[in-house]
């Protein structure tokens, strides 16, 4: 890393979230609500409003995850979840015009672990994935020290991989409660905080699913180092030992024992990560 300042941007689906990074710091957060069913225009003017807030002679470059697919190069975005009207939007080229710095956007998953490998458990590492378990089920790979997006930006896709009757996303994120019981996840988190025995049980399900799932990615990948983040990552006791269970079951004994699996506790990972696009490129 370097010394220089980087505008981090994390796009959501109802609130855009920004601040400064400078070596191992984060300062002048601003938070936003954000148009989601604007216009192109309105929503981008959105982003600009909270730019406008952080820009001055220091920065050096802007970085930005949004929860859609990018064309990296270009940094034309497609298909943000939640925002409609952003089908095809050629974000870095109407942010390098306004500000005149580099911009460099990316998938807020691969954010997420670029943002654990600069500042959370992933530092020192050389390789590991990011694994994000909250609405959907995402990831981001990092390997030899840089982020390996993909030429389209499809890397760490594993919740689209398909799996018993539809994909892992399905079984193995906060969905699941939903999609096989009809129930909202949120008053299943309650209900298992209070020891409620069908909460518990449909968590060790969920986590049956979700170590079938890592299993997938060791056979692809085969990390030594798996970090979770995304809000289902709260509920990791209620999972971690059936989870463990179908881990266990991998074949190959040595990467099995190797395996280490961390909890992020980093706060504000969308923007520090959004920062870190910066770093992997400049490097």
């Amino acid at each position: 890393m370097n010394n220089k300042k980087i505008i981090g941007i994390d796009l959501g689906a109802t609130n855009i979230r920004a601040g400064h990074v400078n070596e191992n710091s984060i300062s002048k957060i601003i938070s936003s609500r954000i148009n989601s069913n604007g216009s192109v225009a309105e929503v981008l003017q959105d982003v600009f409003n909270i730019v406008d807030q952080l820009i001055d002679e220091s920065v050096t470059a802007i970085g930005i995850g949004v929860p859609g697919v990018v064309d990296i190069a270009p940094g034309i975005v497609y298909d943000v979840q939640y925002i409609p009207s952003w089908k095809e939007v050629p974000l870095k080229k109407w942010l390098e015009e306004r500000y005149k710095i580099p911009v460099l956007v990316n998938n807020d998953a691969n954010c997420f672990a670029l943002g654990e490998y600069y500042f959370g458990k992933g530092k020192g590492t050389d390789s590991m994935i990011g694994l994000t378990i909250g609405t959907g089920l995402g990831a981001g790979i990092i390997i030899h020290q840089h982020l390996f997006s993909g030429p389209n930006c499809g890397a760490g896709e594993f919740g689209m991989v398909d799996y018993l009757d539809h994909c892992y996303e399905y079984y193995c994120s906060g969905q699941y409660f939903q999609n096989v019981y009809q129930t909202d996840g949120e008053v299943v988190f309650q209900k298992a905080k209070m020891g409620d025995a069908q909460a518990l049980q449909w968590y060790g399900e969920m986590g049956e699913h979700l170590g079938n799932a890592i299993k997938m990615v060791m056979y692809t990948y085969d990390p030594s180092l798996i970090i979770f983040g995304g809000s289902v990552r709260f509920a990791y006791p209620f999972f971690q030992e059936n989870m463990w269970q179908r881990i266990n079951t991998f074949a190959f004994t040595k990467s099995l024992a190797r395996l280490q699996i961390e909890i992020s506790e980093l706060e504000n990972s969308g923007i520090l990560g959004a920062a870190a696009l910066y770093y992997d490129f400049s490097k």
